[in-house]
This record gives C-alpha cells, sequence and structure tokens, in this order.
C-alpha cells in the first residue's frame, strides 16, 4: 500500500493532537487578557464602595442639613408674601428632589454592595444614569437659584446669617470626651 492507498484515518490521532491545541491556545489567549481586566474591575469595586460610604455619610447628611437647617431659615426670614411664597414653592421642589434622588439610590444601592464585595451582578445602568442626571440638575438649580436667593434673604438681618451659621457650626462641633 501506497502512502496515496493509506486509509486516512491513520492521521486521525495527530490530528487530534493538533486540534486540542488549538482549545488551550484560545484559553490562553483568554488568560492572557486577564490582567488587563482586572484593572476595570477592582476600579468597579473601589467607586461602588466609596459610593456606598460617601452617599450616606455625605449626600444623605447634607440633605437632612438643609432640611433642617438652610430651608426653615430661609423660610422663616423671607418677607411675608410673594418672596414668602416663592421660597416655599423652591423648598417643595428642592426636597422633593431629594426624595427622588434618595429613591434612586435606594434602587441601586444593594446592586453597588454585589459589586464592591467582587460577587457578580447586573447594574441598574438607567437609575444609575438617572440619579447622576437628576443631581446635576438639582444642584444647578440650588447653585443659580435657591442659594443666592438664600443669601439675599438671610443677608438682610445679620443675626439671621449668624444664627445658621452657628447651628450648623454646633452641628459638626463633635463632643470632647470628658467636657460634657
Amino acid at each position: 500500500m501506497t502512502d496515496d492507498t493509506m486509509p486516512a484515518s491513520q492521521d486521525a490521532p495527530i490530528a487530534n493532537f493538533s486540534q486540542c491545541h488549538v482549545g488551550i491556545i484560545g484559553h490562553l489567549d483568554a488568560l492572557g487578557e486577564l490582567p488587563a481586566l482586572m484593572e476595570p474591575a477592582q476600579r468597579a469595586r473601589k467607586v461602588a464602595a466609596d459610593m456606598l460610604a460617601f452617599f450616606d455619610a455625605v449626600i444623605l447628611e447634607h440633605h437632612g442639613e438643609e432640611e433642617r437647617e438652610l430651608f426653615p431659615a430661609v423660610m422663616q426670614s423671607a418677607a411675608k408674601g410673594r418672596e414668602h411664597e416663592h421660597v416655599r414653592t423652591m423648598v417643595e421642589r428642592l426636597t422633593t428632589e431629594h426624595r427622588q434622588i434618595e429613591a434612586w439610590w435606594s434602587r441601586i444601592k444593594p446592586q453597588l454592595r454585589q459589586i464592591a464585595k467582587g460577587h457578580d451582578t447586573t447594574l441598574d445602568a438607567v437609575a444609575v444614569q438617572q440619579l447622576v442626571k437628576e443631581y446635576h440638575a438639582h444642584a444647578r438649580y440650588e447653585e443659580t437659584e435657591f442659594l443666592p436667593l438664600s443669601q439675599t434673604i438671610l443677608g438682610r438681618n445679620a443675626n439671621h446669617m449668624a444664627a445658621l451659621g452657628m447651628s450648623l457650626h454646633m452641628r459638626h462641633t463633635r463632643p470632647v470626651p470628658g467636657y460634657i
């Protein structure tokens, strides 16, 4: 029997070894991509963990301070009539926005906890984008409309501005142990 007449099945063992290499190379190529994939995964865990701590400690506290301190001070100092009604409308809008932002946060918070722990999860991208978009709009409105008006209203009476400043100072001052 010549090489031309040799059955093809005799080449099969060599072809099987060759095909194994294709699978091995494919898996090793994927392994080679792993270092580049680790950096974004680590960044995702860090951003999620940082945001979990930041939102509750900073954003929620900021909303609370505005609602407990700033909004009532401006409402109380606003001139009766049109100015007072305008301030009341603004305060209602800002407070509603706080609740909307906090609602978006509560939708993604459990997902962020999973990401921070390195667990596989799905992140509600729509909720994330909506929270970011609404907070930008909220901050812009507050910075361009409400805070300048607040400055004008509270600035008419130095005592009102000082009272707000003292209240905020006392809230942020921690008691010294042993002096209480």
